[in-house]
């Protein structure tokens, strides 16, 4: 069967070569349009079997030529690629009907076997739902260009018409329960409330009532009606953190809401309608604590329709210089001050830091470092200790090299960029942050200092010299 040409749709020149020679030799026609209005004033001559679209175009945009070619023929498969990989940007190409997501920089290969599923869909004639125009959307609390938070940035997106169960995974710190309000926003449901509840954080005896809610008189201290966590969710979602750590006799009991659809309330004689969608999250191996006997295997299948799994932020390294900006960013607005800036030094330091804490322990740091650096660029002698002497504070049993990596971007960046004499600097810029760290560590006593680096009382004096640190002392009162 002969199919209709794909289009490539961006203003940017080099993206249509590429896309174009890789079509080429799959021998797949194509026709290429530098704007999104040129694309659409051809739309009625002959529709392509598939589109290809940036969306950040001067005119028509992506999003816009994606909604009215997906009201023309809602059969069409329509790729978006941008560079502004951000989870609202996601869910509005998913949300108006996008067959699939690429973030540039991408994959040649991948692209083309994409093109390639999507020119199969449109051979057998799928059907892909047709949505209206996206809606505004919020500025995005949620960043990464890594593929694995661009799969999360899919998962929310497909699941963003439906309502069914999600169960989030991931280690503490990475942002469940932001996943958890993107989902609740994104869904049918984003009228309605988003109530959250920590399952590790209430006392046991407290946890029932605090989910189903009570009837006066149910017990002591009982003096009136008190709806819980269900009834105030009802219409919206209800967001269970810590699923792993409710009893089993709640379990139980939940595990019948999800199933029957009402509940009672404690003391209760009536049911209750549970008009709620649910998102649990846990950082806990659920598999695991079914086969101990810790968690019910009925309630993980309720739970789990569809599972949503968070990396750490050590599996997604490449975002931290993102995040990092982005965090700076707030807590300079919270200040009313203008953001600080890391050195390449400082970042790659950063970059190579583990986080055991994951992105909440990098928000702190970023929190801690504007309040604390005393100048507008933070340098690595600014970095949290943790970061500095990784020895303080990273992950028992598995050594943190974060100076060492520093050193080695920074250093080897420099060989690339064909600095001469570079080992030179760079060992003057070392004995610098020694000589500095050291007095700053000492409150600027030289001799102590000098002890400390196993110099003596001369040779530190020298090198301050030498190295002209005498006013950059001064300045830090050292």
């Amino acid at each position: 069967m002969t199919l209709n040409p794909v289009w490539i749709v961006d203003d940017d020149r080099s993206i249509r070569w590429v896309l174009e020679k890789a079509l080429e030799r799959e021998a797949i026609s194509f026709k290429s349009f530098s704007t999104g209005t040129e694309a659409l004033s051809r739309l009625d001559d002959t529709p392509p079997s598939v589109i290809v679209s940036d969306i950040r175009m001067p005119g028509t945009s992506g999003l816009e030529l994606l909604r009215l070619a997906k009201a023309r023929n809602p059969e069409m498969p329509i790729i978006i690629m941008t560079a502004y990989s951000d989870l609202d940007t996601t869910v509005a190409a998913f949300q108006g009907g996008a067959f699939d997501y690429l973030a540039k920089p991408f994959d040649i290969d991948h692209a083309v076997a994409l093109i390639q599923r999507a020119r199969t869909m449109a051979a057998a004639h799928a059907t892909a739902s047709p949505t209206s125009a996206p809606p505004s959307l919020p500025s995005p609390d949620m960043l990464g260009n890594s593929a694995p938070m661009q799969e999360v940035f899919r998962a929310i997106g497909r699941l963003s018409n439906t309502q069914v169960s999600v169960l989030i995974t991931g280690e503490s710190g990475t942002g469940k329960e932001l996943v958890a309000r993107a989902l609740h926003q994104h869904s049918p449901r984003a009228r309605g409330p988003f109530i959250a509840i920590n399952a590790a954080a209430i006392p046991r005896d407290l946890l029932e009532s605090e989910l189903f809610g009570h009837e006066r008189g149910a017990f002591t201290g009982a003096q009136a009606l008190r709806r819980g966590r269900f009834e105030q969710a009802q219409g919206g979602t209800l967001f269970l953190d810590e699923i792993g750590d409710m009893p089993p006799e709640l379990q139980t009991r939940l595990l019948r809401v999800l199933q029957e659809g009402e509940f009672y309330r404690v003391g209760g004689h009536t049911p209750v309608k549970a008009d709620v969608r649910v998102i649990a999250a846990t950082h806990q191996d659920l598999d695991a604590r079914v086969l101990t006997g810790g968690f019910r295997e009925d309630l993980l299948h309720r739970l789990n329709v569809v599972r949503i799994k968070l990396p750490a932020l050590r599996e997604r390294k490449e975002d931290i210089t993102l995040l990092t900006q982005f965090f700076l960013k707030n807590v300079a607005a919270q200040l009313s001050t203008e953001p600080k800036r890391l050195t390449a030094a400082a970042q790659a330091a950063l970059n190579g830091f583990r986080f055991p804490g994951n992105v909440r322990q990098l928000e702190n740091f970023c929190h801690s470092m504007s309040v604390m650096s005393p100048g507008p660029i933070i340098d690595v002698a600014d970095l949290p200790l943790e970061v500095r002497m990784p020895e303080a504070g990273g992950v028992e049993g598995e050594p943190n090299d974060a100076w060492a990596g520093a050193l080695d971007h920074t250093f080897f960046t420099a060989l690339e960029a064909g600095e001469s004499a570079a080992g030179d600097r760079f060992t003057k810029e070392f004995e610098r942050q020694l000589i500095l760290t050291a007095l700053r560590f000492t409150r600027g006593r030289r001799v102590e200092a000098a002890a400390w680096l196993g110099w003596g009382r001369n040779t530190i004096t020298r090198k301050i010299a030498d190295l002209n640190l005498e006013p950059e002392l001064e300045k830090r009162g050292l």
